[in-house]
């Protein structure tokens, strides 16, 4: 899929948003995707994670793991495009960790995905649950890049799609100095 096709998917589901918005990283935009908008309609999640999973393919992955909750459906579905397994990582005290008897063996080459990646927070911190295990992290992807190239990895990045968005710590957002009401769309959110 091309750059334009991608965005119009992301367009024509009403996946890219505008206004005021906390992000789960604690900064506010002013642009906010909401990849779960897309991500109802399985043929388009097929096809957004399989794309993903073509930039990988070389790379042997064993197992790929997202962090819940934007990182599992994109987990599941670039494994099911790699054909390996697919699990996800869930927050237990403020810290990421497998739970449900997911586990990652010594030496597993373990490919991170999310849905969107600002910070890149999320995904490292899947990384070091991975990493904590003996786990080889070969890889990280994502399906939109929003971290206008800020986000750092120690291993391979890819995303389907780049989203230019400007971001602010919290007191120094112009939103919020002109009065706009902040919403927080994300997943950690009450009531999302």
């Amino acid at each position: 899929m091309s750059q334009e096709e991608i965005r119009r998917v992301f367009e024509q589901t009403g996946a890219i948003l505008s206004g005021h918005f906390i992000l789960s990283s604690g900064r506010h935009s002013d642009t906010y995707v909401q990849c779960a908008l897309v991500l109802q309609y399985p043929e388009l999640a097929a096809q957004l994670c399989g794309a993903l999973a073509e930039r990988f393919r070389g790379l042997n992955v064993d197992c790929v793991v997202g962090p819940a909750l934007g990182g599992i459906i994109i987990a599941y579905e670039v494994a099911r495009a790699l054909g390996v397994r697919g699990i996800f990582t869930e927050r237990v005290e403020g810290v990421m960790r497998l739970r449900r008897g997911f586990t990652v063996a010594p030496g597993e080459r373990v490919l991170v995905v999310e849905d969107v990646v600002t910070t890149g927070g999320s995904v490292k911190e899947a990384a070091a649950a991975v990493a904590a295990l003996g786990g080889e992290v070969v890889g990280f992807g994502a399906l939109i890049d929003r971290s206008g190239g800020q986000a750092r990895f120690d291993a391979p990045f890819a995303a389907l799609l780049k989203v230019g968005a400007v971001t602010w710590e919290p007191d120094a957002c112009p939103l919020c100095r002109q009065g706009v009401p902040a919403v927080k769309p994300g997943s950690r959110s009450l009531g999302a």
